[in-house]
């Protein structure tokens, strides 16, 4: 494997490892990078490879949180186990509406969507959504600010938010956000119940693509997924640590200006190179 090919590979999972977890559309970015550094592999295992990248990212929330989702720790008593398996059912259960939607519609909407246009104006779109509710939500008390105030049904609209999250550009994490915060969640509960949302619906889309791409890898292939997920592993550490001190003092709104000049500058690239 050629050092250029590893250096391409670290940097995209630097991006994946950043922009996972941040409400900017990996997709959106992941593009871009795309676009300006090739690698060196065949267009199915780039596909597969874009999605399978994620298994490092979403390990660190696993790291992060693993006392606080973990239902046996002997840490905990009996009635802190039974909160914790009550965040896994309530996980559970936003988690089915896109799981059963993507089965069924993805390469649909892959085929449909996935397309600089559909990504750029995703990106705008939700760039100004994420001002404007956050405008509107400015000195306005949160109703649900810890798991137990999450009610399962608060649960399971946020699930459909993320069902938004299909449609490329939009961003998973940005859609369980802003729907998270407009169904009244604080912004931390809507961080930390979109990092949770994460986990299944990684694992389960990133089993898929292997699936589908088959388990016989060459040894540079190996390589390339190894260094991409590992990557994306470190750099999500820092990345989930940064968002959850930001949320602590800050609004989303510096993430919707962000998405609108990218948007534009999405727009901007593929008008001139097309």
């Amino acid at each position: 494997m050629e050092l250029i090919e590893i250096i391409k590979t670290i940097v995209i999972g630097i991006v994946e490892g950043i922009t996972e977890w941040l409400p900017i559309s990996s997709t959106g970015h992941m593009i871009l990078v795309d676009e300006w550094m090739q690698l060196n592999v065949s267009d199915a295992f780039k596909e597969m490879f874009l999605v399978v990248i994620q298994l490092g990212a979403i390990m660190a929330v696993v790291v992060l949180f693993f006392n606080k989702l973990n239902p046996l720790s002997p840490k905990k008593n009996i009635e802190e186990k039974k909160a914790t398996m009550r965040i896994w059912y309530k996980v559970i259960i936003g988690v089915l509406p896109a799981a059963i939607i993507g089965l069924l519609l993805d390469d649909w909407l892959n085929d449909i969507f996935y397309n600089y246009i559909t990504v750029a104006s995703m990106l705008v779109l939700y760039g100004v959504l994420f001002i404007i509710i956050e405008s509107k939500n400015k000195n306005k008390e949160s109703k649900i600010n810890s798991f137990t105030e999450l009610s399962y049904m608060t649960a399971f609209l946020i699930g459909l938010f993320q069902v938004l999250s299909l449609i490329p550009g939009t961003s998973r994490s940005g859609a369980t956000i802003l729907g998270a915060i407009i169904l009244g969640t604080s912004r931390y509960i809507a961080a930390e119940f979109s990092f949770f949302l994460s986990i299944p619906v990684m694992f389960g889309a990133s089993f898929l693509k292997i699936y589908k791409f088959g388990f016989e890898f060459t040894s540079s292939e190996i390589i390339t997924l190894l260094i991409g997920m590992v990557t994306a592993f470190i750099v999500s550490i820092v990345t989930i640590k940064f968002l959850i001190n930001y949320i602590k003092k800050h609004d989303f709104k510096v993430f919707g200006w962000y998405r609108i000049v990218l948007g534009i500058v999405v727009i901007i690239y593929f008008l001139i190179t097309l």
